[in-house]
């Protein structure tokens, strides 16, 4: 049997501006305005206490653990579990009083079929990754990106696509108060959830565009839509909290024809609603500013 084999994998960049200043960005690494990691598209980097040697977390299914840091220089994490053992690390080494270089080290030794997986699928996430965290570097610490963004390559996207969040059915939440108004008697209701990731909008007409139908009312965290018909009127609620945004559906039938309609109608519809869901989420995400530069709009603000 083949015995591991040893990934290693290095990204540099030169930014034009102080050491001191890209490595007090390396400091806020998994911080609640974390202003390098990328995301919401990407996992957001999670650790159970502030950046410092013990911390546990990860990003996304990738798991570590800090065992160094040198603050405003240096930090390294380790991982060992069935997909390999090894570090990865990000470092800022000073070239004159107003230049460094920020550079990213990653060592693992895999078994034979976590390294195939590592070539195939989650290198090209790994390497648009890290880019993006330079660009967010270089956004956070000159006020905007030099050069072209980091280009997402097909595969990363792919993956990214692949792997992005589903919604999970709920109850209706209490917080849809508008909903909970709007029939005395509904024949159905149902809900579904996603968790926002840090930069995601939290006001609720962010996410107009799940429903193509008119407003009948809003509130600071819900924004009801919905179409009356003979057959049955239906309402759909977006309620946003600081973790997550549900879709919340009420329908009332008004006769024979909306029930049989109906009957139909609700077997397809929680496919549809996830699928809408996800693609909407994704969307959002994609449109969301960078971590860098929502960072230099929290650090210029009065």
């Amino acid at each position: 049997m083949r015995g591991p084999r040893t990934i290693r994998n290095v990204h540099q960049r030169i930014i034009e501006a102080p050491a001191e200043t890209v490595g007090a960005l390396v400091d806020r690494l998994s911080a609640p305005d974390d202003p390098l990691f990328p995301t919401p598209v990407w996992p957001a980097m999670v650790l159970d206490r502030p950046l410092a040697v013990g911390a546990d977390g990860g990003h996304g299914p990738v798991r570590y653990r800090v065992t160094a840091h040198e603050p405003g220089r240096s930090v390294r994490f380790d991982t060992d579990d069935d997909l390999g053992a090894g570090f990865h690390r990000l470092d800022v080494e000073p070239l004159g009083p107003d230049r460094c270089r920020i550079s990213h080290v990653l060592e693992v030794a895999m078994p034979p079929v976590a390294f195939a997986l590592f070539k195939l699928v989650v290198e090209p996430v790994h390497d648009t990754m890290i880019e993006e965290i330079f660009d967010n570097a270089e956004r956070a610490a000159l006020g905007s990106l030099p050069h072209p963004p980091a280009r997402r390559s097909r595969r990363a996207l792919l993956a990214n696509r692949l792997r992005w969040v589903k919604p999970v059915a709920v109850p209706v939440p209490a917080e849809a108060r508008l909903l909970r108004g709007a029939f005395e008697r509904p024949d159905f209701t149902d809900a579904w959830r996603l968790p926002l990731a840090p930069g995601m909008p939290r006001d609720p007409r962010a996410w107009r565009h799940l429903l193509p139908f008119a407003e009948r009312g809003a509130e600071d965290r819900e924004l009801m839509l919905g179409e009356d018909a003979f057959h049955l009127d239906f309402r759909g609620s977006l309620v946003v909290d600081d973790e997550s945004v549900t879709l919340a559906t009420a329908v009332r039938l008004h006769n024979t024809y909306g029930r049989l309609y109906f009957a139909v109608v609700r077997r397809l519809h929680p496919y549809v609603v996830r699928r809408m869901m996800r693609r909407a989420h994704r969307r959002v995400a994609f449109a969301t500013p960078p971590a860098g530069e929502r960072n230099r709009e929290l650090r210029t603000a009065p």
